[in-house]
């Protein structure tokens, strides 16, 4: 997720812009039509699509109550085309319910971390330099990193980095992490960069970016349960749009990227025997597929701007009632 900065900082453009307003703008083309900014951050996103679609409102929903309150500040403008709410994306219907919608028009994901969560030194979120081992989306409840790197079982900690971060040498990262907590705990996170480095052999370190990338990340993605929450979200989310409503997603990993591709698909398939002459009526697909695959940003945006090169982009319409 590329968002924006606090006040007085330079502000970074979202990755894809252009396009996630111009995927979101017919279904958004009526009247009063409502979207929903699953992912809201600073508001980058929510911005753009209040400020170029003027007859819209818009609901943001994040789990991290600093980036709601800056949002707040940001959005402020719109008055009450703009709706901020705490909660985590899969809770979506709860959300609906509370503010009295039995459906939506669009709904934006834009997966990952945000910038700010990155730039805040005390979150945890980046390796550059040492900081609290925390990495919570929602700062204010659940487990911290720490918590995961002194509680779990080298087992344990080996699959969360062999899923989440993709990392070949997970056992022997793991069987180190288990090893130094006997006798220091952890609770910062320049011990685990220095302990990457030196279990990490150094053939590996000089491919692939930082040795530190996919430890954080796979870390980031159990505090946060990323992908169960994602599992939830999406379907709900596919169900939540109204006929000629659409849902968008960015994602940055392999494994989010292919749990969208799986409930775009899931939605648009046919549920009738292939042998069949004919679609019967009423048996066709509620969605359709709005993107040829999944997009990813040009050469000049990555340039401009380095996290957009991992991105993914999918969009799905609804075309008729379930």
């Amino acid at each position: 997720m590329s968002s924006s900065e606090g006040a007085g900082a330079p502000r970074h453009v979202p990755v894809l812009l252009d396009r996630i307003i111009e995927l979101l703008a017919p279904a958004l083309a009526r009247e009063g039509a409502v979207a929903v900014d699953c992912t809201l951050g600073l508001g980058g996103h929510s911005e753009a699509i209040l400020q170029r679609i003027p007859t819209c409102r818009l609901v943001g929903i994040d789990r991290d109550q600093h980036a709601l309150a800056m949002a707040g500040e940001r959005l402020a403008p719109y008055g009450d085309r703009f709706t901020g709410v705490h909660a985590v994306y899969d809770e979506l219907p709860d959300v609906m319910a509370d503010l009295g919608l039995s459906t939506v028009d669009a709904v934006l994901f834009d997966l990952g971390v945000s910038s700010m969560q990155l730039d805040v030194r005390e979150r945890g979120f980046a390796y550059a330099e040492d900081a609290p081992l925390d990495m919570r989306m929602d700062d204010s409840t659940g487990p911290t990193a720490a918590d995961v790197l002194n509680t779990y079982s080298a087992g344990e900690l080996t699959r969360v980095l062999r899923e989440y971060g993709e990392e070949k040498f997970a056992s022997r990262i793991a069987g180190a992490i288990v090893r130094r907590r006997e006798t220091t705990p952890w609770t910062t996170s320049g011990p685990l960069v220095e302990l990457l480095y030196d279990v990490i052999p150094a053939p590996a370190r000089r491919t692939g970016g930082h040795p530190a990338k996919r430890t954080f990340q796979a870390l980031r993605m159990e505090v946060n349960d990323e992908l169960a929450v994602l599992r939830r979200a999406i379907p709900a989310a596919v169900q939540a749009v109204a006929v000629g409503g659409r849902v968008v997603v960015e994602s940055y990993h392999s494994l989010e990227d292919r749990l969208v591709k799986q409930a775009f698909t899931a939605a648009t398939k046919l549920d009738v025997p292939p042998e069949l002459p004919f679609v019967p009526e009423g048996m066709e697909p509620t969605h359709r597929l709005v993107t040829r695959g999944a997009e990813q940003a040009d050469e000049a945006e990555i340039a401009q701007n380095p996290r957009a090169a991992s991105v993914r982009l999918r969009a799905i319409e609804r075309v008729r009632p379930s």
